[in-house]
């Protein structure tokens, strides 16, 4: 089907769905090129819908940098909402394209981005969608190479039978390698390609894997079945942050974040034990302030957003970020631009970088404490003291602002029904703060997530808590916390379980995910579409046990689904760090003391090839000068800032 057969077909059924706008292309500052001219087109989705994708900031990297190149195209597809697929397949349109309308399976390279695993069955429904096989064996070269990347790609098992290959680690010089590749080799079969794909540091192609299992389901071995793939994958780390992409796409509809977002720092040294994305990020990269001011520029200048999200995962201990501070307030105090900047720690300070920036409404101050005891910020290796949030909430309340949200975790290890009664008091005590100072205006707000241990962190051993467990302790908040003033929100266990089967699955877990599927499964990151019933109904008829994923302490010396991934922090110092835990031992901030994870040598190793210079962490400033009550604290909070 030709492009203009697609559009003569949009034609007639876009006025019968929500939102046409997410299916029509044609935004400000998207990137058209000429079909023909081109020799290698890449399609790049996000299976979810426009309205959230459009908000991805990694799927907006890797556009700019295959658009980049004069001999390559990049263009954007999304999942349809329901209303719209239902429509695609009754009228016979397969998936396309948003920029020329061209199908998905007429591109070179499929690249799907998967940063949660909430997405599995909307990436097989899109594959479908488009019109192609499902699995990765009964695809040839006559369709693109499918590959997907993002931080559930970390364990890539339960997606091994679908996708061809996986990018372990950072895309943004992966993705033009990719397509080079295909460029080269377009005339090879698809094993002939992918052997070649294989050779890529980061790329990870799962046929050429094979994985055995113990009697009792463990893993045996995991060994690759071709001569010269390697056995273990290292993941793929960007020396040098590429300057921040700012012509960003103008969407032709309200997205979830309205925003753009530049990214001031990468990775994290802190060593929160359930955190995921703070481990598989290492090492820190950060951005000087001139090129960030300078990005800032250009964005209002080529988009016209009126609010910029400044990213990292700690932005305090961005070194810079006082000065950010105050550039960001010198230049745009009075310009009517709104700035986040998310992440700040548990302490005085923060607000008073707020000030710098130059907040006016004083809408809200976010806070991640995550747990109100001593023995499980120790557990978890998050100090940060009672009395520290609450001289926070008198400085944060003092300063006008009416509400404070706090994250907290139920189902850390080890966590007993007293330390989530310790949580109601805590938020009982900072609320009595705010009355002290702003009467009845004061409020609350508090987000009680529960816990889900990842692959790549030191909790990956852990047992995840039981439904009934859970349950008594939700009850316990929903009970305790009604009170005038204070406001709970918690999640439901249903997509806890969902998520911790998928997040340390194995290869088994494929099949499962297919059968959900067929059954209707997607969306499922979305609670009113998610069918949990039938994910225990295809669990059954495989007759796998899902708690054997989710329910059961690993052996220490367990070989884990994901061994062969190389996040780039050594499996002997995660296991070190989760026997600290067991034994509610902490560890400083790394910048302060490197404690050999493995990331340095490997970083090291990998810039010797391109640059004859060592590495190290980032310098810090002397903790005077960074804020008071460091210590080994790592209490964050997320703040919009509206001038």
């Amino acid at each position: 089907m030709k492009p203009h057969e697609i559009e003569r077909k949009l034609d007639r059924v876009l006025l019968q769905v929500e939102k046409p706008g997410r299916y029509v292309g044609g935004e400000y500052n998207s990137v058209i090129k000429k079909w023909d001219d081109i020799d290698v087109k890449v399609a790049l989705a996000f299976p979810d819908i426009y309205d959230l994708g459009m908000s991805n900031l990694g799927i907006m990297n890797l556009y700019n940098q295959i658009n980049q190149q004069d001999d390559m195209l990049a263009e954007r597809v999304f999942s349809p909402w329901t209303d719209m697929e239902a429509i695609m397949r009754d009228n016979g349109i397969p998936l396309y394209s948003l920029e020329t309308k061209h199908l998905v399976k007429d591109f070179d390279v499929l690249g799907i981005s998967l940063p949660y695993e909430q997405l599995y069955t909307n990436a097989l429904n899109l594959i479908d969608l488009a019109g192609m096989p499902v699995r990765s064996r009964d695809r040839d070269e006559q369709y693109p190479l499918i590959i997907a990347g993002g931080h559930s790609c970390y364990n890539p098992e339960p997606m091994a039978d679908f996708i061809d290959a996986f990018v372990i680690g950072e895309g943004e010089e992966i993705i033009v390698e990719i397509a080079r590749v295909m460029q080269d080799n377009h005339d090879k079969s698809r094993y002939e390609q992918l052997k070649e794909i294989a050779k890529i540091q980061g790329m990870y192609v799962p046929r050429f894997y094979d994985v055995e299992y113990n009697d009792d389901g463990t893993v045996r071995s995991i060994e690759p079945n071709e001569a010269g793939i390697p056995k273990r994958i290292l993941k793929r780390i960007v020396i040098t942050l590429p300057e921040p992409f700012t012509k960003f796409i103008v969407p032709n509809i309200d997205t979830v974040h309205n925003r753009a977002p530049i990214e001031i720092m990468r990775g994290c040294t802190r060593g929160c034990r359930f955190c995921h994305a703070g481990m598989v990020t290492r090492p820190v990269r950060e951005r000087p302030v001139q090129e960030i001011m300078a990005s800032i520029a250009k964005i209002v200048e080529q988009t016209g957003f009126e609010e910029i999200s400044l990213l990292s995962l700690s932005s305090s201990d961005y070194v810079w970020v006082e000065e950010l501070a105050e550039e960001v307030n010198r230049v745009y105090k009075d310009a009517g631009l709104s700035l986040s900047l998310p992440s700040l720690r548990i302490e005085s300070a923060s607000a008073d970088l707020l000030e710098k920036i130059g907040d006016t409404r004083r809408s809200g101050f976010t806070f991640a404490p995550e747990a109100a005891t001593e023995k499980m910020r120790d557990i978890i290796n998050k100090y940060v003291p009672d009395e520290q949030v609450l001289e926070t909430a008198r400085d944060v309340y003092s300063r006008g602002w009416r509400t404070i949200k706090f994250y907290f975790m139920i189902g850390h290890p080890d966590e007993t029904i007293e330390d989530v009664q310790a949580i109601i008091d805590l938020c009982s005590r900072t609320l009595k703060e705010g009355r002290r100072v702003l009467g009845n205006k004061a409020t609350l707000n508090v987000g009680v997530s529960t816990f889900i241990p990842k692959p790549h962190t030191p909790f990956q051993w852990v047992p995840q808590d039981t439904r009934e467990k859970v349950n008594e302790k939700q009850n316990l908040l929903k009970k305790e916390m009604r009170r005038g003033g204070m406001h709970l929100r918690w999640n439901d266990y249903d997509g806890v379980e969902f998520e911790g089967w998928l997040s340390r699955g194995d290869r088994r877990i494929g099949k499962v995910i297919q059968r959900a599927w067929e059954m209707g499964c997607k969306f499922d990151a979305w609670q009113d579409h998610h069918f949990h019933n039938k994910w225990l109904e295809a669990f059954n008829e495989f007759a796998i046990d899902p708690a054997f994923y989710n329910h059961r302490e690993r052996d220490i010396e367990e070989i884990f689904p994901w061994d062969h991934i190389d996040a780039g922090v050594h499996k002997k110092f995660l296991k070190e760090d989760y026997l600290m835990s067991i034994k509610r031992e902490t560890r400083v901030d790394c910048r302060d003391n490197c404690f050999a994870c493995g990331i340095l040598p490997k970083f090291v190793k990998e810039r010797s090839t391109t640059e004859e210079m060592a590495w190290e962490c980032p310098p810090v400033k002397p903790i005077g000068e960074r804020g008071k009550n460091r210590g080994n604290g790592n209490g964050q909070s997320n703040v919009t800032l509206i001038n």
